[in-house]
C-alpha cells in the first residue's frame, strides 16, 4: 500500500509538470485555492469567478433565503435535490458530492462557519435551517480534494465567514410576506468604538408550505463582540437556532399528478436546536509571523416524528378483518387496533408506523495555526482537535392509516415482544452511545517560483477514533453497535498557477482527501444483522475510510478587467466508497466498502460586470457513474431478480450513472441597476433530468401497469425575477417572483413499492398476493411563489 501511495505521488508531480496542461481547465477559483485554510479569512473579492462565491450583497441581489438557496440559484455546478420538500432541508450537490440534512446520506462536502467544521458528529450531516443568513458576510465554494479543509473535503468545501462590528456598523432589518403564508424576519445591528466591536444578527422563517400537512418556522441568530488594538484581534460569539420543520418527502408519482400539493404520508416533523460557542484570536508575532486560533463548544438536539406506511403488509390481507376488503374498507384500522391490544401480530394488521428518533450531541475542540512570511514563499502550519459525544434513540410504533394518509398510533412499540416467523425480528428499537476523537496537523507551502509562476503544496494528517456502544446490546456480538474503530491517513494536494499571458492564466491542481464512516454507517454495516434505514440500526463491523482524489486543471480569460471567461477539466475517483446494499431479507440491507465511484466533467463560467449590468452565466458536464459491481435493493425495479412484483436486488455494473446526480446543468443570471433607485434581477436555472434512487442499474423500464414510473425524471428549466425599488436612501421596496412560468418539475426520485392505488386508497392487494406495486416517487419543486418585503437600513 505504500509503494501505491508513493507512485501516485510522483505520478501526481509528472501530471503537474506536463505541458499538456495548457490545454486543460480546472477549479472555478485558483486563489481561493492557493491561501484557503480552516482559519485564513478569504475575503470577499478573492473569487475569480463571481458564480461559486458571494458577499452579503450578492445573496440579497438574489433575494435567497438561506445559504443554499444562494447555491441552487447562482452556484455553478450546485445541484439541490428537494428529497424532503422543505425549502431549509436540501441536499446540496456540488460535481456529484452531498452536503445533506438526512441521516445515513453519504457525506462528501464540508461546511466551515467562522474556522468551525459545522458538520454534525453523528452523521455528518448539514443542517442548513442552522446558520443564520443575515449574519452570512461571504460564502466561498472551494472545489476539488482540499485535504485542508480535513473530513469530508471529498468534493470540496463550502467556507462561510460572519459579519462583525468592524465590518458591518449600522441597522439592518427587513420584513417580508408571499404566497404560502411565507413570513420572513431579519435584523441586524453592528458599530464599534475604540478597540471594542459588536454585532448581533437574528432570522426568523415561517409558513404553512405548498404542500399539504407542512408548516414550518426557524429561528436562528448570531451575537460576537470583539477587540482589536494594535497587532492583536479577539473575538466571541454565541450562534443559536431553534426550528420544527416539515418535510413530507418524496411522493409517487401518480397520486402527484392528481394533486400536486398532495403528500404519501404524514407527519414528518424534524426539530433542531443549537448553540455555538466560538472564541477566535489572532496577533502578529513578528513582521512576518502571524498566529490564529480558535476554540469552541457546541450543542445540537434533533428530534423527528415521521408516519410511515408499513411496507410490511404488501400482498397481504392479514390487515383486514372478515367481510372486509380493499373495495369496500379502503383504510382499515379494525384488525390493527385488535392485533396491537393483544400484541399478537400487529407487525402484519397495522398498516402504518410512527417512527420516532432523538439525539444529543456535544462537541468542542480548536485549531491553531501559524503562518510565516519569506520573499518568495509563505508557510503555514496547523493544528486541530475536535471531540464529541453523541445519543441517538429511534423507535417504532405500530398504528394505522387515516383517509387523510396520517398515521394514528396503537402505543404499541416494535420492541421485539410481538410474536413473528424466526429471521424476522420486530425490535426497531435503538440506543446508541457514540464518540469521536479527532486530530489533525497541516501543512501549506506557496512558493513564488517567478513573478509568473505560483507553486502550492500542502498536506493534512489526520487521525480518527470512534467508539460505538449499544446501550441495548452491548455485545460484542451479532447485532450489536458496540465497536472500537481507528482511522488515520496523511493527504497531499499539490496546485500551480501560471500567468502565460496579461489576460491568460493557466492553473492546475492534484488532491487527495478522506473521511472516515460516520457513527450510524459503522451502527449499520453487519450483513449477518442488516438494518432498515432510517428505522433501525444493527450490526458494526469495520468500513473503510473513502479515499477521494482529484485532478483538474483550467485556462481563465480576462479581455477586459470585468469580463472573463473560465473552462475547467476536473476528475474526482472515489475509492472505498461507502453504499447502502440489499440483504437477503426483504428490505432491510447495510453500509459496506464497495470499490470505485467516479465523478469527471466540463465546466464553464463566465461574468461580466459593466457600468449598471453584472452577468453571469456556468454550465456544468457531469458524468458521474460507479466504476465498480455491487448489488443493490431493487423494489420497485422492472428488472429486480424476483420477477415483476418482486422486491429483489439488481445489479450495478461499472458504467451505470450515479442516481440523482444530473448530466446537464446550466445557470444564468443578470442584475440591471436600471435607475438609480431601480434594480432588476432575473437567474434561470436548468438541469437534464436523473435516475432515480432503486434504479442504480439504469434500467428501469415501465410498463403502464404493474411499474408506471419511469425511473427518472425529465429535464426542467425555473425562472425568477425580483425588482427592487427605493424611494429613499435608507428604505427599499422588494418584489420576488420565483417559478414565474410555474414550471411542473422534480429534482428527485426513487423507486420503490407503493400501498396506495392511482385514487389515494390504501390497497396491499393491488398487485396481487405476494407482489408489490412498484411506485416511481418524485420530489417535486415549488410552484409559482411571491414574495413582498421592506427593508431598512441606517
Amino acid at each position: 500500500m505504500r509503494h501505491r501511495r508513493f507512485r501516485w505521488l510522483i505520478g501526481c508531480a509528472a501530471l503537474l509538470a506536463a505541458p499538456a496542461l495548457a490545454d486543460g481547465a480546472g477549479p472555478a477559483d485558483p486563489e481561493l485555492v492557493v491561501v484557503a485554510t480552516p482559519l485564513h479569512d478569504v475575503g470577499e473579492a478573492v473569487l475569480a469567478a463571481p458564480a461559486v462565491g458571494a458577499t452579503d450583497e450578492d445573496i440579497a441581489a438574489a433575494r435567497a433565503i438561506d445559504a443554499s438557496d444562494w447555491l441552487r440559484r447562482r452556484g455553478a455546478g450546485v445541484y439541490l435535490n428537494d428529497i424532503t420538500g422543505n425549502p431549509l432541508q436540501a441536499d446540496v450537490n456540488f460535481r456529484g458530492f452531498t452536503a445533506s440534512p438526512l441521516l445515513g446520506t453519504p457525506q462528501g462536502l464540508v461546511v466551515w462557519v467562522d474556522g468551525v467544521r459545522v458538520n454534525q458528529p453523528f452523521g455528518d450531516v448539514v443542517s442548513w435551517d442552522l446558520i443564520p443568513k443575515a449574519a452570512i458576510r461571504a460564502l466561498n465554494l472551494v472545489p476539488g480534494s482540499n485535504p485542508l479543509f480535513g473530513r469530508n473535503a471529498l468534493g470540496g468545501a463550502l467556507v462561510i465567514r460572519t459579519k462583525d462590528g468592524r465590518s458591518d456598523p449600522g441597522f439592518r432589518a427587513e420584513a417580508g410576506y408571499g404566497r404560502f403564508e411565507r413570513r420572513t424576519l431579519e435584523a441586524e445591528a453592528g458599530g464599534h468604538s475604540g478597540a471594542i466591536d459588536w454585532y448581533v444578527a437574528g432570522n426568523h422563517f415561517a409558513e404553512t408550505g405548498w404542500r399539504d400537512h407542512s408548516p414550518s418556522r426557524a429561528w436562528s441568530g448570531l451575537a460576537k463582540a470583539g477587540w482589536q488594538q494594535g497587532n492583536s484581534r479577539i473575538s466571541l460569539s454565541a450562534l443559536a437556532a431553534d426550528t420544527r420543520l416539515n418535510g413530507n418527502g418524496l411522493q409517487e408519482e401518480r397520486l402527484l399528478n392528481a394533486r400536486r400539493a398532495s403528500v404519501y404520508t404524514h407527519p414528518d416533523t424534524v426539530w433542531n436546536r443549537t448553540l455555538l460557542l466560538n472564541a477566535a484570536a489572532e496577533h502578529r508575532l513578528a513582521d512576518r509571523l502571524s498566529l490564529k486560533a480558535n476554540a469552541f463548544w457546541r450543542r445540537l438536539t434533533s428530534r423527528t416524528l415521521n408516519g410511515d406506511a408499513n411496507d410490511e403488509v404488501l400482498g397481504s390481507d392479514d390487515v383486514y378483518e372478515p367481510g372486509e376488503t380493499p373495495a369496500n374498507t379502503p383504510f382499515p384500522s379494525a384488525a390493527c387496533i385488535a392485533e396491537a391490544a393483544d400484541n399478537e401480530e400487529p407487525q402484519e394488521a397495522c398498516n402504518g408506523l410512527l417512527n420516532r428518533s432523538a439525539s444529543r450531541q456535544f462537541e468542542w475542540g480548536g485549531t491553531l495555526e501559524l503562518a510565516l512570511e519569506l520573499k518568495a514563499a509563505r508557510l503555514t502550519a496547523g493544528l486541530a482537535f475536535t471531540t464529541s459525544r453523541a445519543s441517538f434513540g429511534q423507535s417504532s410504533e405500530f398504528g394505522h392509516l387515516t383517509p387523510a394518509r396520517g398515521v394514528i398510533g396503537t402505543g404499541v412499540f416494535a420492541d421485539g415482544t410481538q410474536d413473528f416467523d424466526p429471521g424476522e425480528d420486530t425490535d426497531a428499537r435503538v440506543d446508541l452511545s457514540a464518540r469521536t476523537r479527532s486530530q489533525s496537523a497541516y501543512l501549506l507551502a506557496e512558493l513564488t517560483a517567478t513573478p509568473s509562476l505560483t507553486v502550492n503544496a500542502s498536506a493534512r494528517l489526520d487521525a480518527t477514533q470512534i467508539r460505538n456502544l449499544d446501550r441495548i446490546n452491548p455485545g460484542p456480538a451479532t447485532g450489536s453497535l458496540t465497536g472500537n474503530h481507528d482511522y488515520h491517513r496523511l493527504n497531499p494536494a499539490l496546485s500551480l498557477r501560471w500567468q502565460a499571458a496579461r489576460a491568460i492564466s493557466i492553473d492546475a491542481a492534484v488532491a487527495q482527501t478522506s473521511r472516515a464512516p460516520s457513527a450510524i454507517e459503522l451502527g449499520c454495516a453487519d450483513p449477518e444483522s442488516p438494518c432498515r434505514l432510517p428505522n433501525a440500526l444493527a450490526g458494526d463491523p469495520p468500513l473503510h475510510q473513502v479515499i477521494a482524489r482529484t485532478i483538474e486543471a483550467g485556462v481563465r480569460l480576462e479581455p477586459a478587467t470585468s469580463i472573463f471567461l473560465r473552462a475547467g477539466l476536473f476528475r474526482t475517483t472515489a475509492l472505498d466508497d461507502i453504499l447502502f446494499v440489499a440483504s437477503p431479507r426483504t428490505g432491510f440491507g447495510y453500509f459496506r466498502n464497495f470499490g470505485r465511484t467516479r465523478r469527471q466533467g466540463l465546466e464553464l463560467v463566465a461574468g461580466a460586470a459593466l457600468k449598471r449590468l453584472n452577468l453571469s452565466a456556468s454550465y456544468t458536464l457531469l458524468d458521474a457513474t460507479y466504476r465498480s459491481a455491487e448489488t443493490v435493493g431493487g423494489a420497485g425495479n422492472s428488472t429486480n431478480d424476483e420477477g415483476p412484483g418482486g422486491e429483489g436486488n439488481i445489479r450495478i455494473v461499472p458504467g451505470n450513472r450515479i442516481p440523482l446526480l444530473p448530466r446537464h446543468l446550466f445557470k444564468a443570471s443578470a442584475d440591471w441597476q436600471a435607475r438609480p433607485w431601480l434594480l432588476l434581477s432575473a437567474d434561470v436555472q436548468a438541469a437534464s433530468g436523473v435516475f432515480a434512487r432503486g434504479n442504480e442499474n439504469n434500467a428501469h423500464q415501465p410498463d403502464g401497469g404493474l411499474y408506471p414510473g419511469a425511473g427518472k425524471t425529465k429535464g426542467w428549466a425555473v425562472l425568477n425575477l425580483g425588482a427592487e425599488v427605493k424611494p429613499l436612501s435608507w428604505l427599499s421596496l422588494i418584489v420576488q417572483v420565483d417559478n414565474v412560468l410555474d414550471a411542473r418539475f422534480a429534482t428527485a426520485a426513487q423507486l420503490g413499492a407503493t400501498v396506495f392505488d392511482p385514487a389515494g386508497r390504501f390497497n396491499p392487494l393491488q398487485a396481487g398476493p405476494d407482489a408489490a406495486q412498484g411506485g416511481s416517487f418524485l420530489g417535486p419543486g415549488a410552484p409559482r411563489q411571491w414574495r413582498l418585503a421592506t427593508r431598512v437600513r441606517f
